[in-house]
């Protein structure tokens, strides 16, 4: 704040001297010309003491004008004015070609007052340059009036960087206390930190605001999901969750609800939407089916019970033949799995587990899950002895 407040008050104090500047050199250029067109000194420079007519006009308007001079001098460089009357009838001390050149000359030179602000301009008559006009004003005269104004300008901007500092100071101890005075580096760390745990837990997350956005969606909801966190970061619920995980989320699930979305059972809990009737932020947890066996077997169990049913004729769809196939294939290949099935018959995996599991149903095969292949496990079948009947195969 402070180096910003420096830099704008050298800018200003930089352009206001400017101005004050222009200001006199406009008016200045307004004094000389004025002077050089006034028909009464163009007439007195042809007169024989040309000083007699022009000195007097030429202190009326310094005096009305403010300025340190008015020198009018011929086009030999002889003065017919000068504040110090001593000083007519002398050459000028400066050099007057530019003027004399018919051109305006507006700088900084040193004469017999000191060192001047000043224009020149050149006297016509006819067409012709017959002399000058010269008006200035001191450069102590311009600094003064310059610092008299900087200290006006110094004390804005002390007062607009003490306000500076503590309005910064105030705004920054509300960000403090909002991100509980923690320093970048700290929350960067943290940030960091979430993110890597969130996108390597092996349970799906998702978190919704409390007007149903969805802020944050690791990798495994995505693919829970099928679909990207990019797709689903940003989407309101209704529109990207199947409505069953919506219930979920908004009535609140802290043991877990089994969901079937697609081919998938994925067990869902959620902390709801709702506290005390008021919208809050929800988070809802995604979890596979085959982390929780449990699930399975009751599935396995319920499926049994239906197949024992239909243990005297084949379902619909079933084949005698290919039954006693997929039986002699079994027995070839124990623990074998539907798609090792299929691909020693040539049938499709399907099929093959539709024929494996009858075979389970009735008791002539046993299934067992097996947990050393990545993401779900596969089921595996192996024929039983007749002799023996049905064994429980562990799990």
């Amino acid at each position: 704040m402070c180096v910003v407040t420096l830099a704008a008050g050298i800018i200003t104090g930089v352009l206001h001297e400017q101005a004050i500047r222009d200001a006199y050199k406009d008016r200045m250029q307004a004094v000389a010309q004025s002077i050089a067109g006034l028909p009464t000194v163009i007439n007195a420079f042809d007169d024989a003491d040309p000083s007699r007519v022009i000195q007097p006009i030429a202190e009326v308007i310094r005096e009305a004008s403010d300025l340190a001079y008015v020198v009018i001098a011929n086009e030999e460089g002889i003065r017919y004015s000068h504040p110090n009357p001593d000083r007519i009838g002398e050459r000028v001390s400066t050099d007057p070609s530019i003027p004399l050149a018919g051109e305006i000359y507006v700088g900084t030179q040193t004469g017999t007052l000191g060192t001047t602000w000043r224009v020149k301009v050149p006297v016509f008559d006819s067409g012709e340059v017959i002399g000058t006009a010269s008006v200035g004003i001191l450069e102590s005269e311009l600094n003064e009036e310059f610092v008299n104004n900087l200290f006006w300008l110094t004390g804005a901007m002390v007062t607009a960087a003490i306000i500076g500092v503590f309005g910064s100071t105030w705004v920054t101890s509300i960000i403090r206390r909002r991100i509980y005075r923690l320093e970048p580096h700290e929350i960067a760390a943290l940030v960091k930190n979430r993110e890597t745990t969130m996108h390597r837990l092996s349970e799906g997350v998702i978190v919704v605001e409390h007007d149903g956005m969805i802020s944050l969606v690791n990798d495994a909801a995505a693919d829970l999901l099928d679909s990207t966190a990019d797709q689903l970061t940003g989407a309101h619920v209704d529109d990207a969750l199947p409505a069953e995980l919506v219930r979920i989320l908004n009535e609140g699930e802290s043991a877990g609800s089994p969901v079937i979305i697609g081919p998938r059972v994925i067990v869902a809990r959620s902390t709801g939407a709702r506290v005390d009737g008021e919208a809050s932020e929800a988070t809802i947890l995604l979890r596979d089916h085959t982390e929780l066996h449990d699930v399975v077997r009751r599935v396995d169990a319920a499926d049994a019970i239906i197949a024992f049913r239909e243990r005297q004729g084949l379902p619909k769809g079933l084949s005698a033949e290919t039954l006693d196939r997929v039986a002699a294939a079994l027995a070839q290949h124990p623990d074998a799995s539907a798609s090792e099935v299929g691909d020693a018959l040539g049938i499709s995996r399907v099929s093959a587990r539709r024929y494996l599991e009858h075979l389970a149903s009735i008791g002539r095969a046993t299934r067992a899950l097996d947990y050393g292949t990545k993401g779900r496990p596969s089921t595996r079948y192996r024929m039983l002895d007749a002799t023996t009947g049905p064994t429980v195969v562990p799990r």
